[in-house]
């Protein structure tokens, strides 16, 4: 187990890591107790327990309901909510556990990678949330001057990677965005998108709310502008034509939007942008592992 003390510089950094720790076996009872910052544990073997708070107004008492915890599986401890767990007294379990706080703890709980009311989440894979816990480990060895921001960078991989893992996520949720993806650019709107999937509007908000942490529209307009900027970098293409290809018929309204979230009318993040791509724009995204290569001059 390892123990930071961030300083103020590093907590604008929005995250920041307080500390980490890898242990494995029949471990002792952990609490009843309560902590002023979040912590979570991941178990990537065996078993054990934890006890569930009841109601909003039970939190303030320790104790509460008895769940058995089955790996892969995360514990969230949270400001604030008494917890209570421990392995099973036999078999044991594997847990890494990071610390962590910061303001950008608001922005992830309202995407949907913290879930306070929930202390016990089943997990599909704890592999890349372990590996994330992991590279906070490694770097708190002695004398590291980056600890800090390696360790916060590494705690924003572990939220991605564990809101990923995540195994309650609904069936029809990732269907449902490949599907608003594909039909990304048609001239629709969010009732239109969910009658389509024979989807209330309220439904469709739910699903997409609770795969993708935003609302359809929030989540169909960063596709749309994503295209947009690609449209406007690499073609010669009118505003207004790029307009129609992303599924706005008035030009007008696009400009507003996409001044409004790009911070910068179409025309001006158009000459701010480098055309002369060699070999051009690709029309997909490569594999990473083999990135397209200029030919060698000569060859």
């Amino acid at each position: 187990m390892r123990y930071f003390t961030p300083g103020p510089v590093h907590h604008r950094l929005g995250l920041v890591c307080l500390g980490v720790g890898m242990q494995h076996g029949a471990l002792p009872p952990v609490g009843p107790r309560v902590l002023d910052h979040h912590v979570a544990i991941v178990i990537s073997a065996g078993r054990g327990w934890c006890e569930v708070p009841g109601t909003a107004e039970g939190r303030k008492e320790a104790g509460g309901r008895r769940q058995e915890v089955v790996a892969p599986a995360l514990l969230w401890i949270t400001p604030g909510v008494p917890h209570h767990f421990g392995a099973d007294p036999e078999e044991g379990w594997d847990e890494s556990f990071v610390d962590f706080t910061g303001s950008a703890l608001t922005a992830y709980t309202e995407l949907g990678c913290i879930e306070p009311g929930r202390p016990l989440v089943p997990l599909t894979d704890a592999g890349p949330a372990r590996a994330a816990i992991a590279r906070v480990a490694r770097a708190a060895r002695p004398g590291n001057p980056l600890l800090e921001i390696e360790a916060a960078a590494a705690v924003h991989e572990l939220l991605v990677a564990l809101r990923r893992a995540r195994a309650d996520t609904t069936a029809d949720g990732a269907p449902v965005l490949q599907a608003l993806a594909r039909d990304a650019f048609l001239p629709l709107s969010v009732a239109e998108h969910a009658a389509r999937h024979g989807m209330t509007a309220a439904e469709l908000r739910t699903a997409v709310r609770r795969s993708a942490g935003c609302s359809p529209k929030d989540y169909l307009l960063g596709i749309r502008l994503g295209r947009a900027k690609e449209l406007l970098a690499g073609t010669d293409l009118p505003v207004s034509t790029v307009a129609r290809r992303v599924g706005y018929d008035d030009p007008a309204y696009f400009s507003r939007l996409f001044t409004r979230r790009v911070g910068a009318p179409p025309v001006h993040f158009r000459a701010t942008q480098s055309r002369t791509v060699p070999g051009g724009y690709a029309s997909h995204v490569p594999d990473p592992d083999h990135p397209p290569m200029l030919p060698r001059i000569g060859s």
